[in-house]
């Protein structure tokens, strides 16, 4: 029986040393644009309703204020703004 057991320890190992040396080759995905640094014109997190309207101009159109929190959005011709109260919570760009 504790041959069997040998064997059986030997294949985990084996089996391990295989998981970390694959882990080890993994490929890193790279997504451009999706961090807080990235600079496409959009309103950045925080600002005002008063300071995106200022820089931006008025929206094209808004939508009124819905849950608790509330949420609203603003639309312009190339983004979608959302405010939490009268903050950015998350601006997206139109495809």
């Amino acid at each position: 029986m504790s041959k069997r057991k040998n064997r059986w320890s030997k294949l985990a190992l084996v089996a391990l040393l295989g998981g970390i040396l694959s882990a080890a080759n993994a490929d890193t995905l790279q997504m451009g644009g999706t961090g807080p640094a990235a600079n496409d014109g959009r309103p950045t997190r925080g600002m005002t309703q008063a300071s995106v309207q200022a820089k931006y101009g008025a929206p094209a159109s808004t939508k009124a204020a819905v849950g608790d929190p509330p949420i609203t959005r603003w639309e312009y011709a190339n983004m979608i703004v959302y405010f939490e109260y009268d903050r950015v919570i998350h601006a997206v760009m139109k495809r």
